[in-house]
């Protein structure tokens, strides 16, 4: 069997006297599509934060491809082949579509962002990839049109083509669902999952239909730590699971 792509061990996140995440082990597939899930306060996101170098953790070791990346910052973890995407939409509202992915393009290649705004004058070939990640995300006839005048979930779609233009081996996306309608949720539901195997998801969400649909491993935190790992079928079935985030909805 191949190594795990990212291994966690141990780890811990303290804010003062407040522990956020407790003890916590985890383990991610090459390929695979894996859910961090848990209610609110449950610290999905300080786990996120930890992993993708935006927030050290006080106590344990993370491996990315057997490297050990604990105290690599977030910009270096990204030339690893790790990238990220935030609760929040962030995107550039006033500028078209097309322009923000040259952004991402060119800071993923080192670029200071004032040259984009100086030059205006991105290559063919930025342009042209540009072009190939908004048609993976489903935005190809939008590319002119601004960011800010997009549907939420077309917004969102846009922030994961961003996060692409990384190539990224490992894609981290943090309720990438939240706020949309129906359409949107559908759509995108069918983007990530097209995102594996051919790159690694691991995903935050609280719509539990989505995350039993399309993970091949959810994990549950309740209070900053694991209790249940394993399949959709392992997780609808568990009691603790059941019992302390599930409810009625399992």
């Amino acid at each position: 069997m191949a190594d795990p792509l990212l291994t966690a061990k141990g780890l811990g996140v303290r804010f003062g006297s407040f522990q956020a995440v407790s003890d916590l082990d985890l383990s991610i597939d090459h390929g695979s599509l894996h859910s961090v899930i848990g209610p609110n306060g449950a610290g999905k996101t300080t786990l996120f934060n930890a992993l993708s170098g935006t927030r050290p953790p006080t106590q344990g070791e993370i491996t990315f491809r057997n490297r050990p990346i604990t105290n690599v910052p977030a910009h270096r973890r990204v030339h690893l082949g790790l990238s990220r995407s935030f609760q929040l939409t962030n995107i550039f509202r006033d500028l078209p579509v097309v322009e923000n992915i040259l952004l991402a393009l060119q800071a993923v290649a080192g670029r200071e962002a004032w040259t984009f705004w100086r030059s205006r004058d991105p290559s063919k070939v930025s342009r042209q990839r540009a072009a190939e990640l908004a048609g993976q995300v489903g935005l190809a006839t939008r590319l002119e049109a601004r960011a800010g005048d997009l549907s939420h979930g077309a917004q969102r779609a846009l922030e994961i083509a961003m996060a692409l233009a990384a190539d990224p081996m490992l894609l981290f996306l943090d309720e990438p669902l939240a706020g949309m309608g129906l359409d949107d949720v559908h759509r995108t539901k069918l983007l990530i999952k097209s995102l594996a195997p051919q790159r690694t998801v691991v995903l935050i969400e609280h719509n539990m239909s989505v995350v039993l649909d399309i993970s091949d491993k959810i994990t549950v935190l309740a209070q900053g730590r694991k209790i249940a790992e394993g399949s959709p079928q392992q997780i609808r079935t568990n009691a603790d699971v059941k019992s302390a985030y599930l409810g009625s909805a399992a």
